[in-house]
């Protein structure tokens, strides 16, 4: 297993250096001059030519990328060219506020999705069956910024019972510990903080979830059906077993390794895609730092907001393989 983990992360190396330079490369393909952008459209040709300068923006593009690999192999991010802060420094809190974002949205998504598909398979053919595919496939289809908006105006706008935008009340502040405000509010013991997070949470976190809650529904249910036809779980039946329990303990662990395939991806592709999610909700995440970032051509805050994102991903692609050896002892990486 050590082994298997060792190899793994030695390959990540080329994985993620390749990306870094694919991203080095179209970034500064994008049109516009960061030093313009920041000194704005009235700026003198001397005071631009100053500031990328300073900025080393006028070094060759191969000398800027090895003296940003250099940095990164020493932990440093670079620094920001808008705010001339350090990125490690400031990148935290929009990375805590999407994690917490993504995992909320995991978690809605896995526990109605895979039940979704369980009950849908356990009762195939039936009315709950149709509907909840029917459902699954209006989920897939639906752009999240218009489930997004739709959100808003129902469930804010004309019942007035949940907030819009934001992560927490403006007027009472919560003091950071680790960045994750729910983890923040038990340690402090603020439980009327937490409930008022959790509130922020629901709508972009359901809008967020709908997606990946309809791909792991549809893969449960395929997946269910499949080993619900397998010899083990018709002697378990034969044998006067409880359906629940045949469905749950026999044919669910068997059938749960695409759909851990699936639930790995979707966390991934959450953690880099709720752009769309944040800039509705107004959710100070990395998706919209990296978008500000780019209306600023902030070369160094999008080089590192992508490499942290593909990073994140790759790791949790790495921890799901693992789960397989846990969810079936046959599988073994020795």
């Amino acid at each position: 297993m050590l082994h298997y983990i060792g190899k793994r992360l030695l390959q990540l190396i080329p994985v993620l250096l390749g990306m870094t330079f694919i991203v080095f490369m179209i970034i500064r393909a994008i049109p516009g001059d960061p030093a313009q952008v920041i000194l704005g459209q009235q700026a003198s040709e001397e005071a631009i030519k100053a500031l990328r300068t300073t900025l080393g923006l006028d070094n060759p593009w191969y000398i800027q990328y090895f003296d940003y690999l250099k940095g990164l192999v020493t932990g440093d991010l670079g620094q920001s060219l808008r705010t001339r802060t350090p990125v490690v420094d400031e990148v935290w809190p929009y990375l805590a506020a999407t994690i917490e974002l993504s995992v909320f949205a995991v978690i809605i998504a896995i526990i109605v999705g895979i039940n979704a598909g369980i009950i849908s398979a356990w009762f195939q053919n039936s009315w709950f069956d149709y509907l909840a595919m029917v459902i699954a496939l209006i989920g897939v289809s639906m752009p999240i910024f218009w489930l997004g908006l739709l959100n808003q105006w129902i469930f804010a706008i004309e019942f007035d019972l949940l907030p819009t935008s934001g992560r927490m009340n403006v007027r009472d502040p919560i003091d950071s510990i680790t960045g994750f405000y729910i983890i923040d509010t038990l340690i402090t013991g603020q439980f009327d903080q937490l409930a008022t997070v959790m509130r922020h949470l629901i709508l972009p976190g359901t809008a967020l979830a709908t997606i990946p809650m309809a791909i792991i529904a549809r893969m449960t249910r395929s997946s269910m059906l499949e080993v619900m036809r397998s010899d083990y779980v018709r002697t378990a039946r034969s044998k006067g077993l409880k359906m629940f329990w045949v469905v749950y303990k026999h044919a669910l662990k068997n059938a749960i390794i695409p759909v851990l395939t699936i639930i790995g991806l979707q966390m991934g592709l959450l953690l880099g895609g709720a752009i769309l999610t944040e800039t509705i909700f107004a959710w100070p995440g990395i998706g919209r730092y990296i978008y500000e970032a780019i209306s600023f051509r902030d070369y160094p805050v999008i080089q590192s907001g992508i490499l942290i994102v593909a990073f994140i991903f790759v790791m949790i692609n790495l921890f799901v393989d693992l789960l397989y050896s846990l969810v079936d002892p046959r599988i073994k990486y020795d």
